[in-house]
């Protein structure tokens, strides 16, 4: 799927159309703090073996995609409802 750089939307600060950037999310690392993890390390860890079984078979074709769109005048950035989509490019305006 391609996707155009830059996009005129509503931006909801400046309370009118304006163009914006178009930026793919990144994923964040995991927070070592965070309950899950502190779970995943204590069950994992010692001598014992893995707790769980290895996942078979192989990873999903559609990944969820997610946007940012930055607004070029006032900076604001709104993050919508991303969707599946099996690949995905940032394209230039044609």
């Amino acid at each position: 799927m391609h996707y155009p750089k830059v996009i005129s939307t509503y931006c909801p600060r400046c309370h009118k159309h304006t163009p914006h950037d178009v930026e793919k999310g990144k994923k964040k690392p995991a927070s070592e703090l965070k309950w899950g993890q502190r779970r995943f390390r204590r069950a994992t860890g010692g001598y014992g073996g893995f707790p769980r079984p290895k996942p078979e078979g192989r990873a999903k074709a559609v990944r969820r995609v997610l946007l940012r769109f930055r607004c070029k005048q006032c900076k604001y950035i709104v993050q919508p409802v991303g969707w599946r989509a099996s690949t995905f490019e940032l394209t230039e305006a044609e």
